[in-house]
């Protein structure tokens, strides 16, 4: 009996693949790409330890890996165009009306200084200056689930100044230097223009503390909690600004509350938080605050740990659920964990600006994939897994 009720789950895991695979044939106008394409997704979806195109390639039964590279490097097929339908496969199976849109970047350690994009520069990955390539992601996180919708590989100055080493690296000569928040706001009005039913947005400080990116999430009357350097200035609304840190001295001990913004490795993350209203002018019937978490235990220099957020939501809305929202932008480190791990984001071998793309997309098609088998159909996957081993400023709230 447990031998047919695998064998039927490993069959419902072969015909979801195929549905998820109809779904994106049709952006690859050929019968070899199409085929290889499916090849692809397979193996990342594989035992296989690192998957690259030659360890690809000897899954799907190749004796070399040209035409794996073939399908990343000369291939016509538009990755934009299959996110397009990631993206909608992730609606179709775990949109939800509170879903909630998170901004991160993410680093690709790299040898050499050939690859599109690469450079020393800091990464959170390692947490510290690397040599290394930053891809700029955009995740999907509902009570039904979480997996990455988009991306955009980020290009440093240092590489759109010199035009001949981007087309080495196949850079389209179109393709100017780009801030990452601008990336990340080009990613959203994407998906805003496709109609993605979301409440929220959430992101670092490296995005939170761009206005351009805050100003498009209001245009669109979508609520936000996006972190910002204690550092950060707000304004009063009467010509005067505070700095974070300033107003958080201000906050008297009643305005703590210990709350836990959703359950980690360990358990439930429990910091104290504090709110308070900001006096800034804000769209009819929402409104701005300040918000503070602080950590339950002194760090290495006995010092309490302090993280400041900016919010915009509707008023009314409580200090419990902009930290569920504060705590959800830990969904999109759980997606690229899983995705690095499970289906190989990060075990690409290649050079160029639009093999990059399509090793990346095709890597979160199968990674968008475990997430829906995870939500409708936990049974299957786990049988796959083992057969496959401040007052003017602000009013605290008490």
């Amino acid at each position: 009996m447990s031998d047919e009720l695998a064998a039927d789950d490993v069959q419902a895991w072969a015909d979801g693949l195929d549905a998820l695979f109809a779904r994106v044939a049709g952006r690859f106008g050929r019968v070899e790409p199409r085929r290889q394409a499916r090849a692809y997704l397979t193996g990342l979806l594989a035992p296989v330890e690192r998957k690259n195109s030659w360890q690809l390639a000897e899954a799907a039964g190749d004796a070399a890996p040209d035409r794996m590279q073939r399908l990343l490097s000369s291939a016509r097929w538009d990755p934009r165009q299959v996110r397009n339908d990631l993206r909608a496969y992730v609606m179709d199976n775990l949109g939800h009306r509170d879903g909630v849109l998170i901004v991160d970047d993410t680093g690709f350690l790299k040898k050499g200084d050939r690859s599109a994009g690469v450079q020393r520069q800091y990464t959170g990955t390692a947490g510290r200056v690397e040599n290394c390539q930053i891809g700029v992601f955009l995740a999907y996180a509902s009570p039904l689930g979480r997996a990455l919708i988009d991306a955009e590989l980020y290009l440093p100055k240092s590489w759109t100044d010199d035009r001949p080493r981007c087309a080495r690296a196949g850079v389209p000569d179109q393709v100017q230097f780009v801030t990452k928040p601008a990336l990340a706001r080009t990613m959203l009005t994407r998906v805003l223009q496709a109609g993605v039913p979301v409440s929220w947005v959430t992101a670092d400080e490296a995005y939170g503390m761009d206005y351009k990116f805050r100003r498009l999430l209001e245009e669109h009357r979508l609520s936000y909690v996006v972190a910002v350097p204690k550092s950060q200035w707000i304004g009063t609304g009467w010509g005067g600004e505070i700095r974070a840190d300033t107003a958080t001295a201000q906050a008297p001990p009643e305005a703590w509350k210990r709350r836990s913004c959703g359950k980690g490795a360990k358990g439930e993350r429990l910091y104290d938080w504090a709110l308070a209203s900001v006096h800034f002018e804000a769209e009819p019937g929402y409104q701005r605050w300040l918000l503070v978490r602080r950590s339950l235990t002194p760090n290495a220099k006995g010092e309490l740990e302090l993280a400041c957020y900016l919010c915009y939501a509707p008023v009314g809305t409580t200090l419990e659920d902009l930290v569920a929202v504060a705590g959800a932008r830990w969904a999109i480190e759980e997606c690229f964990q899983s995705a690095k791990n499970e289906t190989g984001l990060d075990h690409y071998q290649v050079r160029r600006y639009d093999a990059w793309h399509r090793h990346i997309t095709l890597a979160m098609l199968a990674h968008a994939y475990l997430a829906v088998t995870a939500a409708h159909a936990p049974k299957v996957r786990a049988a796959w897994s083992t057969s496959h081993q401040q007052r003017s400023a602000v009013s605290w709230h008490a």
